[in-house]
Order: structure tokens, then sequence, then C-alpha cells
């Protein structure tokens, strides 16, 4: 797959990056040209990875999160990685209204809400701490080539 452009960004985990990251990732991806549906998706789904950076993998100290974003011809690829503590059970994680802070009114939703949005979700442990979150968009109908593409983020 060839990538028309790419960018890296770390910010670090406090809520008013949140805001930063998802309004950027949305800026990079319109020379793909997508619908007001796209970007709105895309930046929900950005939010709700940073957000979850945010919330649970620094509890107690501020860490970094770094985001790198890929677009090829008609997709964008995002990842959102974080070092903080990690998921324990991944498979748990993604399970609808799951969620490890009940007292802070956390709805568990947010894995729910990037798998709706996205064509493609993969969460993956980090060699040491953290994860991260893969997402992959198809922008329009002309090419689904990317689409569930396991190895994209390997190039």
């Amino acid at each position: 797959m060839k990538y028309k452009n790419e960018f890296t960004m770390t910010v670090k985990s406090l809520s008013e990056n949140e805001s930063f990251v998802r309004s950027s990732v949305a800026a990079f991806c319109l020379p793909l040209n997508p619908t007001i549906d796209e970007i709105t998706e895309i930046k929900t789904a950005v939010s709700e990875a940073v957000t979850n950076s945010v919330v649970h993998a620094y509890p107690d100290k501020v860490g970094d999160i770094v985001i790198k974003v890929k677009l090829s011809e008609h997709d964008i690829l995002i990842s959102v990685t974080d070092y903080g503590v990690g998921i324990d059970n991944l498979e748990k994680a993604i399970e609808p209204f799951f969620t490890t802070k009940p007292e802070e009114d956390r709805s568990g939703m947010g894995f729910t809400v990037i798998e709706s949005f996205m064509d493609s979700f993969k969460l993956e442990r980090n060699k040491g701490a953290g994860i991260t979150v893969h997402m992959t968009k198809h922008i329009g109908q002309a090419n689904t080539q990317m689409v569930g593409d396991e190895n994209a983020w390997a190039r």
C-alpha cells in the first residue's frame, strides 16, 4: 500500500489535548474529500481513543499519547498509543457498557463507538506497557482495498 501522506504527533495525557488531536486528524484527512458524516465519525472515534488514554492509561500521572495518521488514496489509518497501565482483558474491554470506572459515571461505550464509526478497529498490547488503538476509515466508495487489511500497520 502506498501512502500519500502521514504524520505523527505526541501530546500529553491532558483532557484539553483531546480536542486538538481530534481537530488535527480531521483537518489532515481533508485532501481525501470526506463527507461531513465521515469527518464527524473520524473525529468521534479519535476523541474516544484519546479520552480513553487520558482517563484510563494514566490514572495518577501525566504521560504521552502518540497519534499516527496515514493517508492512502481513499483510506485514513489512525493509531492512538499510550504507555500507561494497559488493559488486562482486551475482549472484556470492548464489550458494550464495560467500564473500570463506574464511580465516575463512565458509560463503557468508547470502544463500541469507535468500532461502529470506523471500518476496522483493533486493540493491541504494546511491548512494555500500554495499548494501541488501530482504526481505519474508508473515504468514499471508489476503493475498498484497505478495509480490514490486518497488515496495514506493519508497513
